[in-house]
């Protein structure tokens, strides 16, 4: 019942769709858009989207050549900011943790860091909690199963 959760993702897009009227998020590849794409949809927040950015990069290339991996993603911040318009970018890959702060300005736009988006957010939801009683409904889609049905699976 108190938990907080909450996803890289989801605080990224959200903060981003606060602090600027379109955001662009920057991904390591092309396949990891589709994706990124539903997550936005589900969100709501697919009309504050202005583009993917793809860098190329798997996961693991990422820290390999550090100043490589910036210059990938200058280029494609310089193009999502002229081309798409985007007044926010969001550094989509986790591993892109530590980039955000030299790119932020270097650009003066905000730089989204996933990583610290997700832990402010959790943070931010926490106090949010603590001073007003707002939680996470259960009304519906976060209805909490039957107390026998847990108590079954050993869950409680």
């Amino acid at each position: 019942k108190d938990i907080i959760i909450t996803a890289p993702a989801e605080a990224s897009v959200h903060l981003g769709a606060t602090l600027g009227d379109k955001f662009s998020i920057i991904v390591g590849r092309d396949k990891w858009i589709p994706q990124m794409r539903e997550l936005v949809n589900r969100y709501g927040l697919l009309s504050k989207l202005a583009s993917f950015r793809s860098i190329g990069l798997g996961v693991l290339d990422f820290h390999k050549n550090e100043e490589k991996t910036k210059n990938k993603i200058r280029a494609e911040i310089a193009k999502a900011i002229e081309r798409d318009r985007a007044e926010v970018i969001i550094l989509g890959c986790t591993m892109q943790f530590g980039f955000f702060q030299d790119l932020q300005n270097e650009f003066g736009v905000p730089v989204i860091d996933s990583m610290l988006a997700a832990m402010k957010y959790a943070e931010y939801l926490l106090e949010v909690k603590q001073k007003t009683g707002w939680h996470i409904s259960r009304r519906a889609k976060y209805e909490r199963p039957p107390t026998q049905e847990m108590i079954s699976w050993g869950l409680i």
